[in-house]
C-alpha cells in the first residue's frame, strides 16, 4: 500500500511539473514589456525639441484674438521637457511639464504641463495622446502682451534605434526620437514639433 500511494504521489508531481514550469514562463513572459523592458516600473526622461506654432484668426475661448487670415499669430520655438512614464505592461501612463522659447514669430515664451496614455510598441516605440494645461506668452512686436492659457491637446510617437534599423545601439530605453501634434483649446491652434528624448 505505502509502494502504491509513493507512486501515486510521483506521478502527480511529474504531471504538474510542466503545468509549474508553463505558469512560471507565463509568469517571466507578463513581467516584460513588447521592448523587454520591466513591465512595471517608473521612467524619467528629458527631452529637447523645435516646432512651429500657427494660431486660428479667428478668437477663442482663452482670448486670444487671432490677427486675421492673412497675418495669424505664429512662430517657432525650441523646448524642453521633463517628465515620467509609468509602465503598465503593453501600455503606459505618465506625466511631463515643459518650458518653450520663441526663436522667431509672435511667441516669446510658452510653458505647461500634460498627461500622457498610450501604448507601447515594437523594441521602444511609444504611441500616446495627452491632455494638459499651457499658456502662452506673445511677444512685444504681437498685438497682445499678456499670457494666455487654455487647455491643450495632442497625439505623438516616440520610436527608438531598432525600431528605426539602427541595431538598437542605445539598449532598450536610451534616446527615442518623438513627433507631435498639438493644439491649444479645441483646435485653436497647430503646434507640430521634433524631437530627441532621452528615457533613464
Amino acid at each position: 500500500m505505502k509502494t502504491l500511494a509513493t507512486v501515486a504521489l510521483a506521478a502527480t508531481f511529474a504531471a504538474a511539473s510542466p503545468a509549474t514550469a508553463q505558469d512560471a514562463a507565463a509568469t517571466d513572459a507578463s513581467a516584460t514589456a513588447p521592448d523587454g523592458t520591466r513591465a512595471f516600473g517608473i521612467e524619467p526622461y528629458v527631452a529637447v525639441r523645435g516646432g512651429w506654432e500657427q494660431f486660428d484668426a479667428e478668437a477663442n475661448d482663452a482670448g486670444i484674438a487671432g490677427g486675421t487670415r492673412q497675418n495669424k499669430l505664429n512662430g517657432s520655438i525650441v523646448e524642453g521637457l521633463v517628465g515620467v512614464n509609468v509602465p503598465l505592461g503593453a501600455f503606459f501612463v505618465g506625466g511631463e511639464g515643459n518650458v518653450a522659447k520663441g526663436v522667431s514669430g509672435d511667441i516669446d515664451w510658452q510653458y505647461g504641463a500634460a498627461g500622457r496614455f498610450g501604448l507601447r510598441a515594437g523594441e521602444s516605440g511609444l504611441f500616446y495622446g495627452k491632455v494638459g494645461y499651457q499658456w502662452v506668452n506673445f511677444a512685444k512686436r504681437a498685438d497682445t502682451r499678456r499670457d494666455y492659457h487654455d487647455m491643450t491637446y495632442g497625439v505623438g510617437f516616440e520610436v527608438g534605434p531598432r525600431d528605426i534599423g539602427l541595431g538598437g545601439i542605445t539598449g532598450n530605453s536610451g534616446l527615442r526620437l518623438r513627433g507631435e501634434v498639438q493644439s491649444l483649446g479645441w483646435v485653436n491652434s497647430f503646434r507640430p514639433t521634433l524631437g530627441i528624448v532621452a528615457h533613464f
